[in-house]
């Protein structure tokens, strides 16, 4: 599980669902690597439909489905991006594991600009 220990992190405090949109960030720099959310991002990636406008972005992502169990292992999710048209417009497969107090995530970009990955705690 070298993930568990080779991450980047994703710290920022405007990445929070609750953080409003100023910018427009977009993560299309991103990845491909393990990613974990920690610090002032809080501990996770949103599991429900997060409101557009939030996390420093227009178009924002959240995982579709639940978080593994460290029993689970690596597991493979869709992370989705809410748009006008709805909570999942664009998509993203994504891997996700469990590292017993913490969870990472192998992102490789977004579907477009401006989208991110909005995190909670």
């Amino acid at each position: 599980m070298s993930e568990c220990q080779n991450y980047r992190s994703l710290n920022g405090h405007d990445r929070k669902i609750t953080y409003g949109n100023y910018y427009s960030y977009c993560d299309s720099g991103i990845g491909p690597a393990w990613f974990r959310f920690e610090g002032s991002a809080g501990t996770r990636m949103s599991t429900s439909c997060t409101s557009m406008n939030r996390c420093n972005t227009h178009i924002t992502g959240w995982m579709n489905g639940g978080h593994p169990t460290a029993a689970d292992g690596q597991v493979t999710r869709t992370a989705c991006f809410h748009y006008y048209y709805g909570c999942c417009y664009w998509s993203r497969s994504i891997k996700v594991r469990n590292c017993g107090s913490y969870y990472v995530y192998y992102l490789n970009g977004v579907p477009t600009c401006n989208a991110r990955y909005c995190s909670t705690s």
